[in-house]
């Protein structure tokens, strides 16, 4: 049963001023020209992602879903029946199948920033649970978010998986499950999925494909830019980059000029010389303590967590306990 938000119409050609804001101002910086990663999600950018979970390098998917197939039962065990499961970054919902089958939720309300690519996701996942109401939300999960009114009251287990924590800095990451907290609440639980640290072969090839799918992917937000904004980017001279920052325990995604360029945006004037990059994605990795920590500074305590044999991969659900002030 798919139940619709009311939330206002964009007209086709209206930029969003956020996506304007983000942009004019990381190109601005020469010091670290950067665009935050979630302005790669629009429709093209999300279907593209689709297709990078199921390339042979990009091992998250593929190890995630296993096991969510394999201790999903486990979760729905410790939550119970009745919770509304709530997704941050939904998606396709291609893993939420698996926790919903075995958590018998009352409600499921996924949340995204890409609305169409959204709303058509939360209608196929309908047809499959033709008894549970179905709440696309359209909206930035960076912030806390007014669940809809239908599962107010209902005990929320909330969804975050792909290792998307991954993609911001400590301290945002640390905002964002705040966020999650107070958007939740109390008593509320938490199954998250984190990336582990490993060999830098395998995390820079999964970074970037030999199909040149993550490439074309990390160029499509150069062709959303020219095509929102009014820009004039010129996309083949660009090239897609994936490094390992040992320092930071990252895979640093960045657009490289391979040759002088300029450009415009609205009224904007840009230059860069070859070699110099926008900076576009961090993906964070995570050892055991690292990630325990960082869901404890965010408001989650730890309860259960799960791996594979190879430890690539964790799957952790943690709860929102009222806070104490003390020991």
């Amino acid at each position: 049963m798919l139940l619709e938000q009311d939330t206002p119409p964009h007209a086709a050609d209206a930029a969003d001023p956020a996506f304007r804001a983000d942009v004019l101002k990381g190109l601005a910086d020469t010091r670290r020209r950067a665009i935050p990663a979630r302005w790669f999600y629009d429709r093209r950018g999300s279907e593209l992602f689709e297709e990078i979970t199921q390339l042979p390098e990009y091992y998250p998917t593929r190890i995630e879903t296993a096991l969510l197939d394999r201790y999903s039962a486990e979760v729905g065990e410790i939550a119970g029946p009745g919770r509304a499961v709530v997704e941050f970054g939904s998606g396709s919902s291609i893993k939420t199948p698996h926790l919903l089958r075995a958590t018998a939720p009352a409600a499921y309300v996924p949340i995204d920033i890409s609305g169409e690519f959204l709303r058509e996701s939360a209608a196929a996942l309908a047809i499959h649970f033709p008894g549970l109401d179905v709440i696309p939300v359209e909206a930035d999960f960076m912030h806390p978010i007014d669940l809809p009114a239908d599962v107010t009251e209902l005990p929320k287990l909330g969804f975050f998986p792909g290792s998307t924590i991954g993609n911001m800095i400590a301290r945002t990451s640390v905002d964002l499950l705040r966020a999650m907290r107070a958007s939740l609440g109390v008593g509320s639980l938490l199954l998250i999925g984190m990336d582990r640290v490993k060999d830098e072969a395998v995390l820079v090839s999964a970074y970037d494909d030999a199909q040149g799918i993550t490439a074309a992917f990390n160029l499509n937000l150069l062709h959303r830019i020219n095509r929102e904004l009014g820009g004039t980017i010129p996309v083949d001279a660009f090239r897609h980059r994936a490094i390992w920052n040992d320092l930071y325990a990252r895979i640093e995604m960045h657009l490289e000029a391979t040759r002088d360029v300029e450009f415009a945006i609205e009224r904007a004037r840009f230059a860069m010389t070859a070699g110099e990059t926008i900076h576009t994605e961090n993906s964070h990795k995570y050892g055991r303590r690292d990630a325990r920590l960082l869901l404890r500074a965010g408001g989650w305590t730890p309860l259960r967590e799960w791996t594979d044999p190879d430890d690539m991969f964790a799957l952790i659900l943690a709860g929102a306990h009222p806070y104490r002030t003390a020991p």
